[in-house]
């Protein structure tokens, strides 16, 4: 009988930690940015909350400034899981400095890059081209189009900044004197056209990209070195300006992306605020990621999913043992 009792007081104290436990996370909310690594986060964490923690998550549209400012003055949403910093670094410094917002993990643990690139398979047939400068030697190996002695740069669309800043690195080295010519892509889909035209037809490419992104899941690129390092002075008083009358060869900074988290929110669950703290993937996992979804054409949920049955050993390290049984059970 004492057994019963014992084993009926301990059934009443597990059903009332686990409601509790549910209570303590309760509703959630994710601001799901625009861009593709931001989205695909966004819905991880939903899944891994909603399978591992017991929350109630609500997805809400997100952008960098409109999101930092709602979080920043309502308390809303709850999780900024990709936020690019240097787009607002001094008033985000200020809210965690007055605590209203919580900095958790770097999520793009390399940073977001950005550069100049050459196809992999040149970079291994020329070794000694590994700077800008040693690629601008070259016109024939980046022709703008079969047989042409001269070579291309290419660019951004209209309205991007990393239009204007190619522009001016491209007049510092003096690529027009090299006998290579810009060339500005007219839509995003452009760009991403003319690399994988140039490998599927095995020939030089030189110019403007980004990661983490799919292409760069899909194509194997190698980033040139611009000879210096990253000078903001100079990068905001000339390589981001428009027809900037002396350009200075420059490099470009790297973005430094984290997860922010409501200082609310974060005293509400330090379960959750522990995993947002260790969730992080570096560009090399991210570009694939990004690829199969571009390659199947799936949602960001669906993305998610596929990371989370496909990369468990990846991921399993940002939780707890049996968070991540209740995970792997849910998917």
């Amino acid at each position: 009988m004492r057994l019963l009792c014992t084993a009926a007081v301990l059934a009443l104290a597990f059903c009332a930690i686990n409601p509790a436990r549910a209570a303590q996370c309760g509703d959630v909310t994710i601001a799901e940015m625009k861009w593709a690594s931001a989205g695909v986060a966004a819905n991880l964490d939903k899944i891994i909350l909603e399978k591992g923690y017991g929350c109630t998550v609500k997805i809400v549209p997100g952008d960098t400034l409109p999101t930092f400012k709602s979080m920043n003055e309502t308390g809303q949403p709850d999780i900024a899981s990709e936020f690019w910093i240097n787009s607002d670094r001094i008033e985000l410094d200020n809210a965690i400095k007055e605590n209203r917002l919580v900095q958790a993990a770097e999520i793009l643990s390399e940073g977001a890059v950005e550069g100049w690139w050459i196809p992999k398979f040149i970079a291994d047939a020329n070794p000694d081209i590994r700077t800008v400068e040693a690629a601008l030697q070259h016109p024939e190996l980046f022709p703008v189009e079969p047989g042409s002695s001269r070579g291309a740069v290419h660019s951004c669309p209209v309205g991007w900044s990393c239009r204007v800043s190619t522009a001016n690195l491209f007049r510092a080295f003096g690529g027009d004197k090299s006998r290579f010519q810009l060339v500005e892509a007219e839509t995003p889909r452009a760009l991403d056209d003319s690399i994988a035209k140039a490998f599927e037809n095995k020939m030089g490419w030189l110019g403007y990209y980004w990661a983490p992104t799919a292409m760069l899941g899909k194509y194997d690129m190698t980033r040139l070195s611009f000879g210096v390092a990253h000078d903001k002075a100079e990068w905001d008083s000339c390589t981001s300006i428009p027809d900037c009358a002396r350009p200075q060869i420059n490099s470009y900074p790297v973005s430094r992306a984290y997860t922010l988290v409501t200082r609310s929110f974060a005293d509400r669950d330090e379960a959750v605020t522990d995993y947002l703290k260790k969730r992080a993937w570096d560009n090399s996992t991210v570009n694939e990621i990004l690829a199969w979804q571009d390659e199947q054409d799936k949602s960001n949920q669906d993305t998610a999913l596929h990371f989370l049955k496909n990369y468990t050993a990846f991921w399993t390290k940002w939780v707890p043992a049996d968070v991540a049984a209740k995970i792997e059970a849910g998917l």
